[in-house]
């Protein structure tokens, strides 16, 4: 499986070391480890794991800056796909939102424990984030299995500077699930949707969704959790 976690990385034009292997393998273990005690993923088998959380995570890469950029995840949860991408670009800034408590300080035992000095935790909703001073800062939004796609844009795209983009690891659905956010995104500052199929032996049908941000995000959005419950743009 390391080898297939180089080749993803070199259709970057990156380079996996083995102490960057390694430390992907590391994280592994710790999630495993902390899986025990917390609900953090399904997968409880080694291979499944290897492919489905970090070759998966570094399909990402291909489609992120090759300069040092600022990387938000949204709705980290066991860190995925933040961690494995901290681990690959160790020059990019990377914060991981997660509002369960819990998670947030598994996710900061985690980073301490794997020497991650460029991993930030907040543990707060995306939506709280949204109207910080951290609003449009990040040049890239990650963000997978979380919600459906009129969610992901109001959460993301906020936290996305001018010029940058949102990208969304989704499965199939999501061409059903575009059409509604359609008008958010214009709404939120997002241009055209580029729907990329996922090249990775031994899972199927999953996409990448790219949104670049075109123009400043509605001062109106996010809206706040109470406000917006059930009721999608």
């Amino acid at each position: 499986m390391i080898e297939l976690w180089k080749q993803l990385a070199e259709r970057a034009n990156l380079e996996l070391s083995e102490e960057t292997s390694g430390r992907l393998g590391r994280y592994l273990d710790l999630l495993f480890e902390a899986n025990q005690k917390m609900n953090l993923t399904r997968i409880t088998d080694r291979a499944d794991a290897e492919l489905n959380h970090i070759a998966d995570a570094l399909t990402l890469l291909a489609f992120m800056p090759k300069e040092a950029c600022h990387i938000v995840d949204v709705g980290s949860g066991g860190g995925v796909p933040g961690i494995p991408l901290a681990i690959a670009r160790p020059d990019c800034a990377v914060v991981l939102v997660e509002s369960t408590l819990k998670k947030a300080e598994f996710l900061r035992e985690c980073c301490t424990a794997l020497g991650l000095a460029n991993v930030e935790i907040v543990a707060d909703r995306a939506e709280a984030v949204g109207v910080s001073n951290r609003r449009e800062t990040f040049d890239v939004a990650i963000v997978r299995a979380v919600a459906t796609m009129v969610w992901l844009v109001e959460w993301c795209l906020p936290l996305v500077r001018k010029g940058g983009r949102m990208l969304a690891m989704k499965g199939p659905k999501v061409e059903a699930e575009l059409p509604e956010a359609l008008r958010g995104i214009k709404l939120l500052g997002g241009g055209p949707v580029v729907s990329h199929a996922v090249e990775l032996e031994g899972t199927e049908n999953r996409r990448i969704i790219e949104i670049r941000k075109i123009g400043r995000t509605d001062k109106r959005f996010p809206r706040s959790p109470t406000y917006a419950k059930g009721k999608p743009m």
